[in-house]
């Protein structure tokens, strides 16, 4: 198969495969290491290309890794990196919602009863408590956030 590109074209596969590449190194579930290799080799195929294909000035070959990568100072400056960033950071707060939402209705209904939920009846349940914890983190962070450890723990 022959695909060709625009300049501006080839400079989007560029960062999408990185960006892919980026997020599937997150995947630490058991047997995910061959698909994780699979876009890493892709990605490395890709940036090859495309070093030769006139971007080399942001390609460069990782000695170490024998595989070709952006350049920090792309990569810094990149769209992909601001839509991975992005990514992770909404992730995080979603998932601290949405975990904290359920602890509490877990200590509410009790956890066999909340076991038994399907996450769509939890997410029904707990949409005030979720909404609470969006408008608190929203407007604190993590500032009034704070970990109490059982007295034997310190």
């Amino acid at each position: 198969m022959h695909l060709r590109f625009t300049d501006q074209e080839l400079a989007t596969l560029v960062e999408m495969v990185c960006l892919a590449a980026n997020v599937s190194s997150w995947n630490q579930k058991p047997g995910a290491d061959e698909r994780v290799s699979a876009y890493e080799d892709l990605e490395n195929k890709v940036l090859e290309k495309a070093k030769h294909a006139g971007l080399g000035e942001v390609i460069e070959f990782d000695e170490e890794k024998q595989q070709h990568r952006v350049t920090a100072e792309f990569q810094d400056s990149a769209f992909f990196q601001e839509c991975y960033d992005e990514f992770r950071n909404e992730s995080f707060w979603e998932e601290l919602v949405i975990r904290l939402a359920d602890r509490d209705l877990a200590r509410v209904i009790g956890l066999p009863a909340w076991q038994k939920l399907t996450e769509e009846e939890r997410r029904a349940q707990t949409q005030d408590s979720e909404k609470r914890y969006w408008e608190e983190f929203t407007k604190n962070g993590i500032d009034r956030l704070a970990v109490i450890f059982p007295p034997p723990e310190g």
